[in-house]
């Protein structure tokens, strides 16, 4: 029987599908045959042939216009996964012939645009420059629901990540440190959520995910007080702390290497605060040839800041799966 199945799948012809759904989506034979450039008995030969070949009705008038049976609802219901692995098929084919070119659109945290993705963007252009992509910034929420609607590539997010739509691949577990105005605070080698309770704060907005991980912190530590300053910006957070309006507490990447200030000083927390940042896709994306550079290169940055910085390469809430 189920070698039956996979004789017929193989013998259906795709154009017929095509037709079939081009039908039910405009809502008539007429209508198809015009957008296809054919004739409208060629539409109904396409579609009693679909038919035949599968021994039930697929399309009925329901008054002026055509609608699906049961069995034609089915089967349309099913068209986009047939669209999807036949793209993956032929990406699968074409991906070591054809060139890095086309366009990829890639989401990103304020952070990791500052100081982790420019490296990686100058290179990707310099190597392919038919490679268009397309970097846009905002939150983790935003951009899970963004990549889940395939209105963004892949995007690189802050874990946890809930979406079983989704692929997870975690690139870097970075740190959080506490920042003062170089010179103004007399801190122990390890910061207190304590020690920060009694000075001004200047934090991310609300929403931010960075915020959240920050006041879930200095709950635990039992000294949750409300910002000074809001900003969405960490260079705006880095600034006001460098003019001696408040301390905050930022990921290390942020005021490291290419974040370095000269008028900050740092130091690691106590309890530690980590944070894991990771690239999502739609789990059934086809990933092009462009797209897969993007995201390799992105993976080995992460993994490079990561190495540089002594962090381990896993982390127990990021596993290198898809989502939970």
């Amino acid at each position: 029987m189920q070698s039956i199945k996979n004789d017929l799948a193989l013998s259906i012809n795709f154009e017929q599908l095509r037709t079939f759904s081009l039908v039910l989506e405009l809502g008539s034979f007429s209508a198809a045959a015009e957008r296809l450039g054919v004739t409208q008995p060629a539409v109904s030969v396409q579609v009693k042939q679909l038919e035949r070949r599968l021994g039930v009705r697929l399309i009925e008038r329901v008054g002026r216009r055509v609608g699906p049976t049961p069995a034609g609802a089915d089967l349309l219901a099913e068209l986009p996964n047939v669209a999807t692995a036949l793209t993956n098929a032929i990406n699968a084919a074409t991906f070591h012939s054809a060139g890095v070119a086309g366009r990829v659109r890639l989401g990103t945290g304020g952070t990791g645009c500052l100081y982790l993705l420019p490296p990686v963007l100058r290179d990707l252009r310099a190597r392919y420059p038919l490679l268009d992509i397309i970097v846009s910034t905002g939150n983790t929420e935003g951009y899970v629901r963004r990549v889940e609607d395939n209105t963004v590539d892949v995007a690189l997010v802050t874990l946890p990540v809930a979406s079983r739509a989704l692929a997870v691949t975690p690139i870097l577990r970075d740190e959080f440190v506490a920042i003062c105005q170089r010179g103004s605070a007399d801190w122990p080698a390890e910061v207190s959520a304590a020690t920060l309770g009694a000075l001004p704060l200047v934090k991310f907005v609300p929403g931010a995910s960075a915020r959240g991980l920050v006041d879930d912190w200095l709950r635990r530590g039992g000294h949750a007080s409300p910002p000074v300053m809001e900003f969405d910006s960490v260079e705006a957070i880095k600034e006001m702390v460098a003019a001696g309006l408040g301390v905050a507490i930022l990921p290390k990447m942020a005021v490291t290497g290419r974040g370095h200030h000269a008028e900050l000083d740092l130091r690691p927390l106590q309890p530690p605060l980590h944070r894991t940042l990771a690239l999502v896709t739609r789990n059934d994306k086809p990933v092009s040839k462009g797209l897969r550079q993007v995201i390799d290169a992105v993976v080995a940055a992460g993994r490079a800041v990561e190495a540089a910085n002594g962090e381990p390469a896993k982390d127990a809430t990021a596993p290198a799966r898809r989502a939970p």
